[in-house]
């Protein structure tokens, strides 16, 4: 095979996010492309995690339903994937850790003695690190180069700590290279030099450098999930980067702290969830009154309250689209690869500063937690444009404009007066009722939506320009759609993919117009954005592939509804 998928399962507590960071990093450095993706239960220790991790020949950036090697690390490990499993799975694992089924004989079943191994190493800790040494001896990666990663993770420790777990993995590897017997079986896949010397990123670190590069230098969060890890981003960088991270004493504050940031002539962006921005709408009015920039990002979970607080949904699409009272506009950019949430991230602090509008990007915990290995970023490539002017005397802060753009000044740069209230006001920031001057004001600040167009985001295609049929996504369903359709081997049938959800390209017409079936494929029940899409245009979708069961949609979801289309 040229890519190998292996699921690992345990509990919370048993370090198999050690094991994913190590082998993710160690295998990557051996020329391998590598992708991985954790689904864990909201509880600190017990329940039941697992991680995938895909070892190729080629780029690989989807969650697949297939699995590969199947590693059970504790009793019941194996509940929650019994339609996953098949008897095509080479189940690795402690006879005990392995349900009695699977020992009928049916199945390709490869013992372990992992107790044995456990006390050789000096306790159960250091099972990860163990499995580690087996997997590295499996894909014949190079021991010095375990050895070396394995220092340098735990090099914060004692010396005593490093060398066990050094034991550990050499541990591992003797039995990892004993497991495949010559000449009935081995691991052959091809490596690449590109893969050495590419990024290994995920969502969060696309989301962070973008806002760094964008120019962030103000974050304010009340932590949670999943969007917390992206606060946690910028504490580590505030010092290197002069960014002020604030985590505020709850969400209204967090907001109203960025728009404060953003008065002051800072470029600030906000972090949270669903629920955290339900508590923030009242503060993104607020910046729709007052022309004030704002970067938002929302990392989606499945709801309603607090729902699977750990898992991925796409379902707060239209809770951001609707949100708040009155009427004013907004951007929303929903990323799709890590790539695009880097430049997207960037982006956003260029559209928010230069219109004065909220700026949403629109994640999901499946985004932020898939890991792989990126090309095309450059990190350097800091946004330098600033929309800000120096005040003069008389200076009128929501002067009328053509575009409904006002020059945008901020205290103590020049001698004017910049003059901002939640009430309606005139050109000058001052309390008005006057209704024309109302009037007048609804329409200067809707008039940001036609500058606006020109910055649309076109949905970007791919395959045949002849195509039959319709593939249409947005946000993390892009690599889902791009393997169903290699899956799928069909030269009629086409993907457009969508990384700005609103205002909503002009283009998307065309492309339904040509396709005699559209398929829509979304991480929601209700399919929030074909709603959006039959709201302007009036089309209705042949088939919806829609999954909310708290995992990501996988390529063999779209290709089991695609495939007999015709």
């Amino acid at each position: 095979m040229s890519d190998v998928s292996v699921v690992f399962s345990g509990e919370a507590g048993q370090g198999l996010q050690t094991l994913e960071t190590l082998m993710m990093k160690l295998f990557k450095l051996s020329g391998y492309h590598v992708y991985s993706y954790s689904e864990f239960m909201s509880r600190i220790r017990g329940g039941n995690n697992s991680t995938q991790i895909r070892v190729s020949s080629m780029p690989v950036a989807a969650y697949l339903k297939r699995i590969d090697i199947f590693v059970p690390i504790r009793v019941g490990a194996m509940e929650r994937f019994h339609d996953r499993i098949t008897n095509e799975t080479v189940i690795i694992g402690q006879k005990d850790h392995i349900d009695a089924d699977y020992l009928k004989g049916h199945y390709p079943v490869i013992e372990m003695p992992m107790p044995e191994m456990v006390k050789r190493s000096g306790g159960e800790i250091y099972t990860n690190v163990i499995l580690l040494g087996v997997f590295s001896g499996l894909f014949y990666i190079e021991k010095q180069l375990m050895a070396d990663m394995v220092k340098d993770l735990f090099s914060a420790g004692d010396q005593k700590d490093i060398l066990r777990n050094l034991t550990a993995a050499q541990i591992g590897y003797e039995a990892g290279t004993r497991l495949l017997k010559p000449g009935q079986a081995s691991i052959n896949i091809e490596r690449s030099k590109d893969a050495k010397q590419e990024l290994l990123l995920n969502g969060i670190n696309a989301v962070g450098l973008g806002g760094l590069a964008g120019g962030c230098n103000f974050v304010s969060s009340y932590p949670m999930s999943p969007s917390t890890a992206v606060l946690s981003f910028f504490a580590e960088k505030a010092e290197e980067f002069g960014v002020v991270v604030e985590q505020a004493e709850d969400e209204i504050s967090a907001i109203n702290m960025a728009m404060g940031a953003w008065y002051a002539g800072g470029r600030a962006m906000v972090t949270t969830s669903g629920g955290g921005y339900a508590l923030m709408v009242e503060g993104l009015s607020l910046a729709g009154c007052i022309e004030s920039p704002l970067v938002i990002h929302v990392g989606q979970r499945p709801g309603p309250a607090t729902g699977l607080p750990t898992r991925t949904e796409q379902a707060d699409l239209e809770h951001v689209l609707y949100s708040g009272h009155g009427e004013f506009p907004r951007v929303i950019l929903a990323p799709g690869t890590i790539e695009q949430g880097f430049f997207l991230t960037r982006h956003a602090f260029y559209l928010a500063d230069k219109y004065q509008v909220p700026v949403f990007i629109l994640t999901d915990q499946y985004f932020l937690e898939s890991r792989y290995i990126a090309k095309d970023i450059d990190a350097t490539m800091v946004l330098d444009q600033h929309y800000i002017v120096k005040t003069q005397k008389g200076y009128r802060r929501y002067a009328f404009t053509d575009d409904g753009i006002s020059p945008r000044g901020i205290p103590g740069f020049g001698v004017g007066r910049v003059r901002v209230d939640s009430d309606e006001h005139d050109e000058s920031g001052f309390i008005t009722e006057d209704l024309q001057t109302r009037e007048d004001m609804v329409e200067k600040r809707l008039k940001k939506i036609v500058a606006l167009d020109s910055e649309i985001l076109p949905p970007s295609f791919t395959g045949p320009k002849d195509y039959r049929y319709l593939i249409m996504g947005w946000g993390s369903t892009y690599h889902a759609i791009r393997e169903a359709l290699d899956m799928l081997g069909r030269d009629d049938i086409a993907f457009l993919h969508f990384s700005q959800i609103y205002p909503l390209s002009r283009d998307i017409e065309a492309y339904l117009d040509k396709a005699d079936k559209k398929i829509i494929v979304e991480n929601n029940a209700t399919s929030q954005f074909g709603k959006l899409i039959r709201f302007f245009t009036g089309v209705e979708f042949d088939a919806k592939v829609l999954r909310y069961g708290g995992m990501p949609v996988m390529p063999e979801d779209i290709f089991d509804v695609v495939k007999d289309i015709r």
